[in-house]
C-alpha cells in the first residue's frame, strides 16, 4: 500500500504530517532512527523544489535578469510556505511554465503571523 500527499496543495498541519510520511517511510527502507536525518539531507539536496512546492501563497516580484545569456526568460517569486514545521519566505527564481531553477533567499518563522508578516512587506 503506498501514499501519495502533494505538499504543494497540504495545509500547513498537513504538511507537519507529509515531513512524518517521509521519515516514517525513510525508516521502513534504510532502518529506525536514520529516517529524520535522511530526511533533513533529502531536503536540503532538493532545497529548491521541496520550497517551491510547500508553497501557500506566492507573488511574482519582476524577472530576473541572468549573468548567463539564457534563452528563456525567468522570473522573481516570492513565496509563502510551512515545511518540516517551520513557515518560511522565499525568493524564488522561475521560468514561465512554473518550474522553479533557483533560490535567492530564504527566511524561516516560528509563527504563522510573522511570515505572513514578513511576505507582505516584501
Amino acid at each position: 500500500m503506498s501514499m501519495m500527499q502533494s505538499v504543494g496543495v497540504a495545509s500547513a498541519r498537513v504538511t507537519d504530517r507529509v515531513m512524518a510520511a517521509l521519515i516514517s517511510g525513510l525508516e521502513i527502507e534504510f532502518g529506525r532512527g536514520v529516517g529524520e536525518a535522511l530526511a533533513h539531507r533529502f531536503l536540503e539536496a532538493e532545497d529548491v523544489d521541496f520550497n517551491w512546492d510547500a508553497r501557500l501563497e506566492e507573488r511574482w516580484i519582476g524577472a530576473y535578469e541572468s549573468l548567463d545569456d539564457e534563452d528563456f526568460e525567468l522570473d522573481r517569486v516570492a513565496i509563502l510556505g510551512r515545511l518540516d514545521g517551520e513557515w518560511f519566505v522565499a525568493v524564488m527564481i522561475v521560468d514561465g511554465d512554473g518550474n522553479a531553477h533557483g533560490m535567492m533567499g530564504r527566511r524561516t518563522f516560528g509563527r504563522e503571523r510573522t511570515a505572513r508578516e514578513a511576505f507582505a512587506r516584501g
